[in-house]
């Protein structure tokens, strides 16, 4: 890259636009903030919990209205939508504004099971604790101590108040899964096998959660939930669910923001001033989004850099920022 194409752009930390120079000279630099968007859990308290930085969400009225209905009925909320449009987001947006705590994300792959999102028991492990050694007392390892909730497990787990489920596109799991979800979510509750053979006058056995000062105590195997989660499932339209889970769900369908949406996001994550700056970048957005698949999350990219002083117009560096989503690369 000559020094004609390089963009003149400066920021506060006296780094300038290039931390990088592709050079192979060692230098020591200091990093500029990050987008909020791309800021991490902050230590919370003594024990070391960290939660997330709010993040602003923007919905429309007709939206906020299905997720009230899903929040009364307590029912599954089932979001669809293009990339970008928040889908994921929604959940903890859900969490934040209703002081839910930490969302407990089961992302959703075609190897996903069931059992895997509700427990998993580590018999391995425990064979070999019960062959070792015993101390005085000659007492064996409670069975508890192997058996670890997944999050749909957890967020079944009995507790006082409700926690958040964000089932990450479960389009992309196997054909079976919402079927074999749709006990569990009519229930509300599931069965551990290895605890309820336990003898009827076993303690409850408590099991390990999210939380691992927390475990869970569990009776005769049985994992019921006193008040139903609030599980949002994502779908990227990739293939349709069977009519019987549909029934058992509240359908929202989140629209592309339109110019007057994607400029009030634009301010709720990086403020008014930005856009001062941001009509050449919107109208490049919207055309390259009619075309192709674009995500909201792009323009707040272009935006961020072009708010630090980077020129957007250098070299692919805009084409970079505004890549489209599908096709070949």
């Amino acid at each position: 890259m000559t020094t004609s194409q390089q963009p003149d752009a400066t920021s506060t930390d006296g780094n300038g636009w290039h931390l990088f120079h592709g050079d192979g000279e060692r230098r020591d630099v200091v990093f500029p903030e990050a987008p909020p968007w791309r800021r991490f859990g902050r230590p919370e308290s003594s024990t070391g919990d960290t939660v997330p930085h709010p993040r602003p969400y923007l919905i429309g009225p007709d939206e906020v209205d299905v997720v009230n209905a899903a929040l009364h009925l307590r029912r599954p909320l089932l979001v669809t939508g293009q990339p970008g449009t928040g889908k994921s987001s929604l959940a903890h947006a859900i969490a934040h504004e209703l002081g839910l705590g930490r969302v407990l994300q089961w992302p959703v792959n075609s190897r996903s099971t069931l059992q895997d999102a509700l427990y998993q028991y580590d018999a391995v492990g425990r064979l070999r604790e019960a062959t070792l050694p015993r101390d005085s007392d000659g007492a064996e390892p409670d069975i508890g101590q192997y058996i670890q909730l997944g999050p749909l497990g957890n967020a079944l787990a009995h507790r006082e108040g409700p926690r958040v489920l964000l089932v990450d596109e479960l389009d992309k799991g196997d054909v079976d899964l919402p079927n074999d979800l749709l006990t569990v979510f009519e229930e509300g509750e599931f069965v551990i096998p290895e605890l309820a053979r336990l003898p009827r006058n076993h303690a409850p056995v408590h099991v390990q959660t999210d939380d691992p000062d927390r475990p869970a105590p569990v009776e005769r195997g049985h994992v019921r939930c006193a008040e139903f989660p609030v599980v949002v499932i994502t779908s990227n339209g990739e293939r349709e669910f069977p009519a019987a889970f549909l029934r058992r769900c509240i359908r929202l369908d989140l629209p592309e923001p339109d110019e007057r949406r994607l400029r009030e996001i634009v301010a709720a994550h990086l403020g008014d001033t930005a856009l001062e700056q941001v009509d050449d970048l919107l109208e490049a957005f919207l055309e390259r989004r009619a075309a192709g698949e674009l995500a909201t999350d792009q323009l707040l990219n272009a935006v961020f850099l072009r708010k630090g002083g980077v020129n957007l117009e250098a070299g692919a560096l805009l084409q970079a920022v505004l890549h489209r989503l599908g096709g070949a690369l």
